[in-house]
Parts: C-alpha cells; structure tokens; sequence
C-alpha cells in the first residue's frame, strides 16, 4: 500500500523528528532518505564538529596544564585514530535513528524523491501519495564562483580528511570558519582566515565580533579581513594560492576549505513543476506554520532558510506533527529568541537582539547596553590569558532584558538558562536580585553595573 497519512522527504534531525512524532499519534508515516540517516548534524555537521571541537580543548588543557603543575609531554597528534573513533560514533548513532523509525512504525524508504502533485511523489518507480507531505532535505555547502574553485573542500571534505594539513586557508568567517579555523589551530595546523567583512562573524553583536577576532589572533591565526579570494591556482607540489580582490597573493597551502554559506537540498525535488514557492536563493517559502503555498505540503529546516540550526528543525518538525496529527491546532514554533553558540576558542553564546538591532526595534535613547570583560580564573595560572566578553542589551525604562552576548569559557554551557530568563521577559533588575554563584563566570551576568 502506497498510501499514507504523512509522507517525509529528508531523515535529517528535523524530518526524524517530525516522522516520529506524527507517528507516536497514529499516523501512517513513511520516511524517505537517500542517504545516511541524521542529515548534516549527525554525519557532516554538529556531532562530529563537537568531537574536533573536543580534540582541540583537550590539546589546549594539555597546553595549559603546565601552569597547574603537570609535567605533561605529548608528542603528536594521531589524526587517523581520532577519525576512527568519530566516524564510529557516527555509524553507531545512524544505527540508532533507524532502529528509532522502526520502534515507532516509520517506514523508511530508500532513495531520492520527486514530487508529482501535493499529494504524490515518485521515488524510483514508486508512487506514494499522502494527505501530508514534509519537505525537510536541509542543505549543502556552497562554493564560490572562482577559478580553481576545484581545488579546495567544503566542511563535508573536512571530515573525510585522513591527514592533518600543515598549513589550511579557510575561506569565510561565519560559524563554520570560525569553528573550523579554532579546531586546526588548536591541533596545531597554521591558519589563514580569509573573510569579506572587517570582522568574522558579522551577523552578531558587535562585542561578539570584536571578542572573537581577538581571540583568534591570540591563536596566532592568520586574520585577512576584507580578504575575497578571486582564484585558487596549484603548483606541481601541489601546493595552493590564492589570489585575492586587489591583488594580494597568499601561498604555501596544502589544504583549502571553502566556508561561504550554504544551499538548499532541492535539486530533482520538482519543487518548480508543480508549483511550490521559493524566494531568490531557491529557499521553500512557508508561513508561520512551515506551510507552503499548497495545501498539504509543508517544509522545515534548512531548506527554508529560517534560522538554520539542528534544535529548530527538530522544535519546528515537531510543533508541525502536533498541530496535524496530535490535535493542537495552535502549534507552531516561535522564532524570535532562539539560543546560538558557535563552537570557537572560546565559545560564544547568544541569545535575542544585537545592540544595533535593539536600537533599530525600540529607539537609540530606549536601549542601554551592559559590558563587562575580564580574565577567567581558570587562566590566573596559565602561560596564555584569554578575555572574557559579555553584554546585556536592555530596553525601556523597565530595562527588559533583550540581547544576552558572551565570548569566554564556559560561554556555551551558561546562554541556555540566561536564554530562559530572557524569554520570560526578565528585567536588569531581575538580574541584580539573583544570588551570584562564585566563582563562575556566569556570576558576571548578575552583578552588571
């Protein structure tokens, strides 16, 4: 039988998400993935980032721990054995999301899928027709227009890497840059960020952006700002160039990574003939409740481009199945504040408005921000010191809390609960009468003067 109550295209985090939920409330689900199950935050993407990121943290406490009295050696990395054990971790969570399908009635269908009306679509021979179909094929890395484009990896390639470069130019300073370029350096490969604007990481609060690029050069990472690679050329060692707008020229790379955004899975889909809309960059076009502009078809995650982050997909696929299957009409996932961290050295934690976008929203003279940097103990005895960077961003004479922005150790662990608070609509007063927890760094966020 070819007939289901929701039909899903993707087994990323948000499709398995959405399929199993559905069918936790008795709809006949069937799933389809052509690939490896959890999409790129298990496979190419959070997970397995989170474990370099790991890698890296260790070798800077290795690097650190002579300051607390340990006589540490270490001679080299093992780049191979590491690959190992985080492509195993991989394979085994694949395992458990299909093992996960099958406990919750979800047929898994292999292969790609092509949309031939609202209600049907065509995988291979087979046709299979659905009251609900779910668009969640997420996304791919991007690469630019330049000559010798071919030259260089994106950050699916990074994974794939048997060896660790010598020397790595990345290409772009958003999440990805950042986090990969902290994750090299720290293991000790030399790098040459390369980012069009005169920060990385343009798109936060200024303090974020300014914090982060510090840090970055305290890593002894190559910072080119306002750097736009125009060609990439090899010599016959195989070495790399690039040349960049104005005419500066960098060499002596074994290994280029492109980090310049991402594109939406939508190839073959059929998306155009039947009729779904998509905006210039061929994202799929919903409404507040991951609608389409036809009746029963539906998208979420990053082929939407809404808020591209693996806990969204999931939080959005999952609100969708309630409202269809489990009877809550009013479900539908709130964008507004959503929590980020970028997985830099150290990490950043964000959550609400920037402090420009703050003073765009409510007016320049309603908005007041609160700006502390110190040293964390941790490094009161350590070689490198490292500054910690933290914001509130309030607003109004009651000064709500809107915008909560950290650069330091620990940055990661301590936005989530700060992120409550904000979106329950907490005060700078609010802050102050919370008891501080020393010595912490969050304790900095409650003693802001």
């Amino acid at each position: 039988m070819n007939i289901y109550d929701y039909l899903v295209i993707g087994g990323g985090s948000g499709g398995l998400a959405s399929a199993r939920r559905a069918a936790q409330h008795g709809a006949r689900v069937a799933l389809i993935e052509r690939g490896r199950l959890g999409g790129t935050c298990v496979n190419v993407g959070c997970v397995p980032k989170k474990i370099m990121w790991n890698a890296a943290a260790v070798a800077e406490a290795l690097h650190d721990a002579k300051g607390y009295g340990f006589d540490v050696s270490v001679e080299r990395l093992d780049w191979a054995r590491l690959k190992r054990a985080r492509d195993a971790y991989v394979a085994r969570l694949n395992g458990i999301y299909g093992d996960n399908l099958e406990k919750d009635g979800v047929e898994r269908i292999e292969g790609s899928a092509e949309l031939i009306r609202a209600d049907a679509v065509r995988v291979g021979a087979r046709e299979i027709t659905a009251r609900h179909v779910l668009i969640a094929t997420g996304s791919h890395p991007r690469v630019p227009v330049v000559p010798g484009v071919e030259l260089g990896i994106t950050s699916d390639g990074f994974f794939d890497l048997e060896r660790q470069p010598e020397r790595v130019a990345i290409v772009g300073a958003g999440y990805v840059g950042v986090e990969l370029a902290g994750v090299f350096s720290a293991l000790g490969t030399r790098v040459t960020l390369f980012f069009r604007h005169p920060l990385p990481l343009n798109h936060f609060d200024p303090l974020i952006a300014e914090g982060v690029n510090e840090h970055l050069a305290q890593a002894g990472i190559q910072l080119v700002p306002n750097g736009e690679p125009v060609r990439a050329d090899s010599d016959a060692d195989g070495r790399i160039s690039l040349a960049c707008a104005g005419g500066a020229r960098f060499t002596g790379f074994d290994c280029l990574l492109w980090a310049t955004g991402r594109d939406p899975n939508v190839a073959g889909l059929g998306l155009e003939r039947i009729g779904v809309r998509q905006d210039a960059m061929q994202y799929v076009l919903v409404d507040e409740w991951q609608n389409t502009n036809l009746e029963g078809v539906h998208a979420i995650g990053d082929v939407t481009g809404c808020a591209m982050l693996t806990p969204v997909a999931i939080a959005a696929g999952r609100k969708l199945a309630e409202r269809l299957f489990g009877g809550d009409l009013t479900a539908k996932l709130d964008y507004a504040d959503i929590p980020s961290v970028v997985f830099s050295h150290p990490p950043v934690g964000s959550v609400g408005l920037t402090e420009p976008e703050a003073r765009e929203r409510f007016g320049a003279g309603e908005v007041r921000s609160y700006v502390r940097r110190f040293t964390n103990i941790y490094h009161a005895v350590t070689e490198q010191r490292s500054t910690t960077f933290m914001k509130l961003v309030v607003a109004g004479a009651e000064e709500r809390v809107v915008g909560i922005h950290v650069v330091g150790r620990g940055a990661d662990e301590l936005i989530q609960g700060f992120a409550v608070a904000l979106r329950m609509g907490a005060t700078k007063r609010d802050f102050d009468r919370t008891v501080a927890i020393h010595p912490t760094a969050a304790e900095e966020l409650v003693t802001l003067r």
